[in-house]
């Protein structure tokens, strides 16, 4: 990974590709995102969640997209959001 990370989600995309959002490390909790290429063993940044959050959940719907949703910063999140596959 481009980041250090802990508390993150990773999913599976529907391409092969690997999607890791968030976590936190020692600064603080994170809003980056990085794609992993099995095929060519690359790390990829990608765009910033909205919101920075660890301990979320990141869900691969049937249209292709991937929900990131609740999780922490230094409070419990009601938030969620979509990220395109």
């Amino acid at each position: 990974m481009i980041h250090n990370r802990r508390f993150h989600k990773s999913s599976v995309l529907t391409n092969g590709k690997v999607l890791v959002t968030g976590g936190e490390n020692s600064v603080g909790s994170l809003n980056s995102a990085e794609l992993y290429n099995p095929s060519t063993g690359t790390w990829t940044l990608i765009d910033n969640m909205n919101n920075s959050r660890y301990h979320h959940t990141s869900s691969l719907l049937t249209n292709g997209k991937i929900l990131i949703a609740g999780g922490q910063q230094i409070s419990a999140l009601k938030s969620a959001e979509l990220y395109q596959s």
